[in-house]
């Protein structure tokens, strides 16, 4: 962050109100402000209205420069992925006193329901991992496990809303918008937020949880796909050639700037004419990023890409490494979408579930790892992996395998960025069911990762409603020390 750090994190709401509502006016600022006269040294009222996606210095000595948030919606089981439980095995399909919270209520008493997956040991570190996931198990020495994860609902739009913005309720500036609210971008071509959705769709509350909240709509999260055609309705219209477009885009630009010089304090038309610019360089550099045409048929096996059921998710995490590549600031891809089992929510059949989600995502994220690792990105991109919550370790209904939702203890995982890898961090209890060692809040997940970015957490702030807002809240949260 430059020198003038506290001035910069109380930023006012009207200094830089540049909502457009969505589509490319909620691009529009992606760098393109300090290219454009009219925006970049637009004074009114006193205040120069600046571009809010240039690229800032850190607050603190930064480990990374960017981050790829791997969300797996719908809370994988932590007992049958990431945290063994033998005790679970031996208990299998007796009825305990247990104290759950899920969408069923709260219970006290619940059929046990033992882990479904083998585990083995993998790496110098001997992490155990299941068998769901033999291909991440072969990076846990780059990887950093959060086995004590709690949070406050249990419930899918407000565990949501509670991962990507630390808020059970929704208005609140995800992950991702602070970060780049931070920090800015690298690219003034292309977003400095990008999320792909799972085939099947999107999450619950669908963009709320990659809105930039009360933040200005150009720290919001835009949507991408990994094929050829990244963003619709981004080619040229038929029969135009890019020199006539960009004289029709000038033309248009004079009436424009003809327009607002009548009404200086309407922020959001400054925002439309910016948002023409860089729709117009996203033409030609859009789909450059998502061409895989030169990655070799190599790379292209590295991530599952030659393989039908890898090849979704895998064509994402290789577009994000082209992404951080070419100066994304965050990427945030989402496995599973819809409802019931079309994501991780295993209520019904878990081994039918798990084995499906997990068998589409492995290869592709042990690819990602190591793709990074090999090109030396991974020492300055963060990557994580997450759902909104666990499950439990006992039946939700009479018959079957399936668990309820859980949020008192749960798994995330870290790697890259100065994250210590080959390390796990914290317990469950015997069960798997409660946090009880070095227990950790969804906030200090975020604080880690602000910290990691450069970022001090508990001074970054953004001046809405009166106060100094912050991601971590106004109590605060510390960074995982353990992890750095």
């Amino acid at each position: 962050m430059h020198d003038n750090a506290n001035q910069f994190c109380r930023r006012t709401r009207r200094e830089f109100l540049w909502e457009t509502g969505a589509g490319f006016g909620a691009l529009g600022l992606t760098g393109l402000m300090g290219t454009d006269p009219l925006l970049a040294n637009d004074v009114r009222g006193g205040i120069k209205f600046a571009n809010p996606m240039a690229p800032r210095k850190p607050m603190i000595p930064a480990k990374a420069k960017a981050v790829i948030f791997l969300f797996m919606y719908g809370g994988p089981s932590q007992v049958d992925t990431f945290d063994e439980k033998p005790e679970l095995a031996k208990l299998d399909g007796k009825t305990i006193p247990v104290k759950t919270f899920g969408r069923g209520g709260h219970k006290n008493t619940g059929r046990v329901v033992g882990p479904k997956f083998a585990f083995k040991n993998y790496g110098k570190c001997g992490k155990r991992v299941s068998d769901l996931f033999p291909n991440v198990g072969t990076c846990v020495d780059d990887i950093a496990f959060l086995h004590s994860m709690y949070a406050e609902s249990p419930i899918h739009g407000s565990g949501l809303m509670m991962m990507n913005s630390g808020r059970l309720l929704s208005g609140s500036p995800c992950l991702g918008s602070w970060v780049t609210y931070g920090l800015g971008s690298e690219n003034e071509n292309l977003p400095g937020f990008v999320v792909m959705l799972d085939h099947s769709g999107g999450p619950i509350n669908g963009p709320k949880n990659w809105s930039s909240g009360y933040m200005p709509a150009a720290y919001q999260g835009v949507q991408i796909r990994a094929d050829k055609t990244p963003i619709h309705d981004l080619a040229l219209p038929e029969g135009t050639t890019r020199a006539q477009q960009r004289d029709l885009l000038d033309r248009l630009k004079e009436k424009n700037e003809q327009h607002l010089s009548a009404r200086a304090d309407n922020s959001e038309l400054m925002a439309r004419i910016a948002s023409y610019e860089l729709a117009f360089k996203m033409q030609e550099h859009a789909p450059e990023a998502v061409d895989f045409s030169k990655e070799t048929a190599e790379t292209k096996a590295l991530y599952g890409i030659d393989e039908k059921r890898t090849e979704d998710f895998g064509r994402k995490c290789l577009l994000a490494r082209r992404l951080v590549e070419r100066g994304v600031r965050f990427v945030q891809i989402y496995s599973g979408g819809n409802h019931n089992d079309h994501n991780w929510d295993a209520h019904g059949d878990l081994v039918k579930n798990h084995s499906l989600h997990a068998g589409n995502t492995d290869k592709p994220i042990a690819g990602l790892l190591k793709d990074l690792k090999r090109r030396g990105l991974l020492d300055s991109t963060i990557v994580i992996w997450s759902g909104e919550f666990g499950r439990q370790p006992t039946a939700e209904y009479a018959q079957g395998t399936g668990r309820d939702h859980n949020a008192y203890g749960f798994t995330s995982w870290m790697a890259g960025g100065g994250i210590k890898g080959g390390t796990s961090v914290g317990t469950t209890d015997e069960l798997g069911n409660f946090a009880v060692d070095d227990r950790f809040h969804v906030k200090n997940l975020h604080a880690t990762v602000l910290q990691q970015m450069g970022l001090d957490p508990n001074k970054l702030t953004y001046f809405y409603g009166g106060l100094d807002q912050k991601l971590v809240g106004v109590e605060g949260a510390e960074p995982i020390k353990q992890l750095i």
